[in-house]
């Protein structure tokens, strides 16, 4: 039974997972940070929005002064995955380790730095990181968990209850895979195209009327990632398209994780996510003229900052 669980990146997700599991379960937080890991055991975690709360949290910038844990929830974004895992390494050898980034190979860069149990998992949940002890509740979507290496359904199963239980949506699923790639589809897509045009994901998005609708690249895109799973023998669990669709229809114009790093001139997660998708595209004989496109220009973009652009 988990008893202990440890959030290993305390952004956005990692610190919505985190209050919320402290309902239920001793939670620990691994910060980068000494002064983040201070700030959370001194005035706590708070969450506002759809949830309001405020989490008593154990925090520590130095791996070796946490007590062992039965789940780590690896939360860092995709571009930090593996200095992430390789603070864990040598340590908490009992632990099942569970990713929850955008895009594919996450669990194959944990795998690197320790033979712990894995678990997989993704999320639409989203919300907005005011200060290292408050963030904000916006979308209440579900986080979806699945087996990996050395671990079931059962063990999905038991992460999404306690997940459920702290307040949150959690589905557990035998393979995973069918959803991933509806989200690597879904973010290859809308995440490029809203750090290369500076537009929020809003009803732009899907607009199709007009010749010069942003909504026809947007299509075509998805289309393209659409082929490149049918390909890999993978059966989408929704359509993108109306993942897309329906996301312009909420009526709070989302900012895409990759528009926000890419206004901060931080490294995106473009090799994670749409890089993925073209060397799969690649490895599967499948054109995929669009994605490849749009990931050189993200490339190219973030090479500019290095020459002062």
């Amino acid at each position: 039974m988990i008893q202990r669980v440890c959030i290993v990146g305390a952004g956005t997700i990692g610190s919505l997972l985190a209050a919320h599991l402290s309902r239920v379960v001793d939670v620990s937080i691994l910060t980068r940070r000494d002064d983040h890991a201070r700030a959370l055991v001194e005035r706590g975690l708070r969450v506002t929005g759809r949830s309001e709360l405020v989490a008593e949290i154990e925090a520590s910038a130095d791996p070796d002064a946490l007590q062992p844990f039965d789940l780590g929830i690896i939360a860092c974004k995709g571009t930090d995955v593996d200095a992430t895992a390789a603070r864990l390494e040598g340590r908490f050898p009992d632990a099942t380790m569970m990713t929850i980034q955008n895009g594919l190979g996450a669990e194959e860069v944990v795998r690197r730095h320790g033979d712990w149990r894995l678990l997989s998992s993704i999320t639409f949940m989203s919300g907005t990181r005011h200060s290292d002890t408050w963030v904000e509740y916006i979308l209440d979507t579900a986080t979806w968990i699945g087996p990996n290496d050395g671990t079931t359904l059962a063990d999905a199963e038991e992460v999404a209850e306690l997940i459920r239980r702290g307040g949150l949506k959690a589905e557990a699923f035998a393979d995973l895979r069918p959803m991933q790639w509806s989200k690597l589809v879904f973010n290859a897509t809308v995440n490029t195209v809203a750090a290369l045009t500076g537009l929020p994901h809003d009803p732009h998005f899907a607009a199709e009327a007009d010749n010069g609708d942003l909504g026809h690249l947007v299509h075509d895109l998805i289309r393209e990632g659409q082929a490149v799973a049918a390909a890999a023998g993978v059966e989408l669990d929704e359509d993108p398209w109306e993942m897309n669709v329906h996301a312009t229809q909420r009526g709070h114009a989302h900012r895409p994780s990759m528009l926000e790093d890419v206004d901060a001139r931080r490294p995106t997660e473009i090799e994670s996510i749409t890089g993925a998708l073209v060397r799969e595209a690649g490895r599967l004989g499948v054109p995929v003229p669009l994605h490849a496109a749009l990931y050189r220009l993200i490339r190219a973009k973030e090479e500019s900052w290095e020459l002062g652009r």
